[in-house]
């Protein structure tokens, strides 16, 4: 199928690549000249495993294509729509971008008239489909569907390649037709509903998800009171299929373009229908809070954090990506700074873009070089350049061998016979 992605950002370039790389034919469209630019070149504006790599290969096989021109979409049968919808000042989706390209794809369609599939990716407040479909009503043979992504940063292409699920919001035959044709072959559950279900599943899913997380987090502050262990916790409630053992994690918080995002949005969107959400508002206040109790755990420890130099391993909000939206080292780097602390960090990806709100930051090249004198070594993120270390080399040049591990992921056993003073989040 001739498929026109609108948007080459985090979702919008992977869903292009996994559909060229499905066999259909795509066109990805940008209005930023210098992205498109890059994009031809099969350079990734954005960092994820092996996305460039797919680029390339769909780039040479000539069946993904880049353009600022919506015009060179006009023999395209699907067209997803694929831009950014921030969060607002008063906390609502900011729709701008993606009406702005309905209003285009209007003009379009009713210069080159054909049948069309609309297909909102974008995660948008429930009854957004429905009311593009009123901005497109005069649009004949046009159709409007909701296809909410659900991809991981990180495994993005994996996930668009090989779904958990398909949900297709559709209020036509014809449409759910062309979505089923457009995913055909892919082995994946499908969900086919109303637009508006569609839009709730995808809110619903990242709002629940987030909190699983700020529900561990909140049981690590107890565990560290108790002296018990999280891990064990976690591995013993995952064990129960009604639970499962995914996103039982504790740490210093979530971040992130989602589930910070989503959250608010859907909060917001209850409160316009007068109901309260009052465990999600909840989950968000115990998310703002985890990095700053997991600082007081390293204020515990050295309490004048004046003068003291920290190591900050870690940046970005998870591994794998360069995304820091929301990252909990950004509120760690800013506490840490208020004390006086004097901070060198590091991340492999996203130092570039941490610099650029911190410039008074010291960025290492090595997690070893980070810790060179430190006072402490703080695990943000646990990239696996984090996470596997020379122990007796850090040892050896910190100031004081003092960690505090806020992904629980460093190996217990080893630091501590390194000599290490360990500290985890809800660790016995």
């Amino acid at each position: 199928m001739k498929v026109a992605v609108i948007g080459t950002g985090y979702v919008g370039l992977t869903t292009a690549i996994s559909l060229a790389m499905h066999g259909h034919e795509v066109v990805g469209i940008d209005l930023v000249e210098a992205k498109i630019k890059m994009l031809r070149q099969g350079q990734s504006p954005i960092y994820e495993p092996g996305l460039e790599e797919a680029l390339a290969a769909v780039l040479q096989q000539g069946v993904l294509t880049f353009t600022t021109d919506l015009l060179e979409a006009k023999e395209s049968e699907v067209l997803f729509v694929c831009v950014g919808t921030p969060e607002s000042a008063d906390g609502t989706a900011d729709l701008s971008y993606l009406l702005a390209s309905v209003s285009e794809i209007g003009t379009l369609h009713r210069s080159v008239p054909r049948a069309r599939t609309v297909v909102i990716k974008s995660t948008v407040p429930v009854g957004t489909g429905d009311r593009v479909a009123g901005l497109l009503g005069d649009c004949k043979s046009l159709f409007v569907v909701s296809n909410p992504e659900f991809l991981r940063e990180g495994n993005a292409l994996v996930d668009a390649l090989k779904p958990s699920r398909i949900v297709i919001g559709a209020n036509h035959d014809e449409a759910k037709a062309v979505m089923e044709r457009l995913y055909d072959g892919i082995a994946a559950p499908r969900v086919l509903t109303t637009r508006a279900n569609a839009e709730l599943i995808k809110y619903a899913s990242n709002a629940f998800l987030a909190t699983r997380i700020s529900f561990m987090n909140e049981l690590a502050r107890l565990s560290t009171v108790l002296g018990t262990d999280i891990l064990t916790v976690a591995h013993g409630m995952g064990l129960d299929s009604r639970i499962g053992p995914d996103f039982l994690r504790a740490g210093v918080g979530y971040g992130g373009s989602c589930f910070p995002k989503d959250t608010i949005a859907l909060l917001q969107l209850a409160q316009e229908q007068g109901v309260s959400l009052n465990l999600l508002d909840k989950v968000r206040q115990i998310n703002r809070t985890q990095p700053l109790w997991f600082l007081q755990l390293v204020k515990n420890a050295i309490p004048e954090l004046k003068g003291k130099q920290i190591a900050l391993l870690g940046l970005a909000f998870k591994p794998d990506t360069d995304d820091i939206r929301e990252a909990p080292a950004l509120a760690i780097i800013e506490e840490l700074q208020r004390c006086g602390a004097s901070i060198r960090a590091y991340d492999p990806i996203a130092s570039s873009a941490v610099q650029k709100i911190f410039p008074g930051v010291s960025y290492c090249g090595t997690p070893a070089e980070a810790c060179q004198g430190a006072h402490a070594a703080l695990l943000v993120t646990e990239w696996k350049e984090c996470v596997q270390l020379p122990w007796d080399e850090i040892y050896a040049n910190m100031a004081h061998p003092a960690l505090f591990d806020g992904r629980n992921a460093w190996p217990v056993k080893e630091v501590r016979e390194a000599g290490f003073h360990y500290t985890g989040v809800g660790r016995s």
